[in-house]
């Protein structure tokens, strides 16, 4: 069975997918963080049909990441900016941009982020709120939120199984001594 949506799963990488995870959406987010704002930008600025642009522009608003406003009223003009939600999602973009030029630039990056101030390159990491510690794949695991899921819970016993299966069959673990 194909999946349609992700919006009612409970995951929430898979409901953000459902969100921003059509690349156009992303590459119209990325555009609104460099300013631009209007219909006619985002279509030169992406070359993108103006049925395609209008249909994500539309869903962007009503996920709550842009916001739609009347700057001319004759005819009708709007500008696209981003809302709290939308701002919320630079840290992501900024992190594509780091991991694209890391992995898929062979011959340099085209394009990098920079401090607007100093012009100096910048290269996002992330990190724990409470610690400041950088958070690395491997030092962190999913647990269960506060909503009940029995999806989620399997998905969890599932990792839990296979990371105990790993760790026995590793070289690096430590045999007991009933296991000699």
């Amino acid at each position: 069975m194909q999946r349609t949506h992700f919006q009612d799963m409970p995951c929430p990488v898979a409901r953000s997918l459902e969100r921003v995870g059509e690349w156009w959406s992303i590459l119209i987010i990325r555009d609104a963080f460099q300013g631009l704002t209007r219909f006619d930008e985002f279509q030169q600025s992406l070359q993108l049909s103006p049925t395609i642009l209008t249909r994500r522009l539309k869903y962007l608003v009503e996920s709550g990441i842009l916001q739609k406003r009347l700057y001319h009223s004759r005819p009708a003009r709007y500008e696209y900016l981003l809302t709290e939600r939308g701002n919320d999602f630079f840290p992501v973009i900024a992190a594509l941009f780091h991991w694209g030029n890391q992995h898929f630039a062979p011959n340099g990056p085209a394009a990098i982020l920079t401090d607007r101030r100093s012009g100096a390159p910048v290269e996002p990491i992330l990190l724990d709120n409470a610690t400041q510690r950088p958070i690395r794949a491997e030092d962190v695991t999913l647990a269960a939120g506060s909503v009940r899921s029995d999806i989620i819970n399997k998905r969890l016993a599932l990792m839990r199984e296979k990371n105990l299966a790993s760790a026995r069959h590793s070289p690096h673990s430590i045999e007991s001594p009933k296991e000699k």
